[in-house]
């Protein structure tokens, strides 16, 4: 196995993590935006009014999101699978 395949095994491996965690990462960091702002205007420090909203926000962008995630993954673990003979040989 040469240097520049374990590196792009790697580059590629990280590339799907961010691709694949990006959208469930960026609603729950609009919705936390949304509740800071609902939280600073109405003077309300409730601890629980953060944690609420988020954990919906996340269980939507799954059920939204989950399927293209699972198959962004599984394409990438088959292509991974599929070219092991040359990472052996190499």
């Amino acid at each position: 196995m040469t240097t520049e395949a374990v590196t792009d095994m790697i580059r590629d491996g990280l590339f799907i993590i961010l691709e694949t965690a990006l959208p469930v990462l960026l609603i729950s960091m609009a919705i936390g935006l949304l509740v800071s702002i609902f939280q600073t205007v109405t003077s309300i420090q409730e601890q629980t009014l953060t944690f609420v909203p988020k954990l919906v926000g996340i269980f939507v962008a799954l059920m939204l999101f989950g399927n293209w995630m699972l198959n962004n993954m599984v394409t990438y673990a088959t292509e991974l699978w599929s070219s092991f003979s040359y990472y052996v040989h190499k």
